[in-house]
């Protein structure tokens, strides 16, 4: 008897591009801080000088979610967000797409996840990405979001005679 080899779905591919500026690099830990427009995610080591402009392109696969605020965990970027959309793709996977204030992430996780933790549209959670997952490529600085300076950094207006 011929045996027909059953076939797994496919994961899909669903990346977020974001542009970020570095800000400052760690050579001691081979980190490098960047800023985006909702907050900052640590990376490996980069060789952009401080105020470059980059992409990053972090794939769903590398985004966890939480419920509550993670505090031992070995992830270093952690943001919170509010689940905007569920998005039900072949099963297993479902496609969680979240808002983080002007932006959209995206998770990819198991419907088995999404029925353990009831997420669901308007649900405050966590995303989670592990800084070795994140890649970047460079960007026009331009285009990438500066940072709001410290009061130390603004120009002070002149006092008034």
């Amino acid at each position: 008897m011929l045996e027909v080899p059953k076939l797994r779905p496919a994961r899909p591919l669903l990346k977020t591009a974001l542009s970020a500026r570095v800000l400052h690099h760690d050579r001691e830990m081979a980190l490098t801080t960047l800023f985006f427009e909702d907050g900052e995610l640590r990376v490996p080591l980069i060789d952009y000088p401080a105020s470059s402009g980059v992409t990053i392109r972090i794939d769903a696969r590398d985004v966890s979610i939480a419920l509550s605020r993670p505090m031992d965990v070995s992830i270093t970027n952690r943001l919170p967000g509010e689940i905007a959309e569920l998005s039900y793709l072949t099963p297993p996977y479902v496609k969680v797409t979240f808002n983080l204030g002007k932006t959209r992430l995206h998770a990819l996780v198991t419907s088995e996840s999404v029925e353990r933790l009831a997420l669901a549209p308007g649900l405050r959670a966590w995303v989670m990405i592990k800084a070795v997952a994140i890649s970047g490529h460079e960007l026009k600085p331009d285009r990438a979001p500066r940072p709001r300076p410290w009061p130390l950094d603004r120009k002070t207006s002149p006092t008034k005679p």
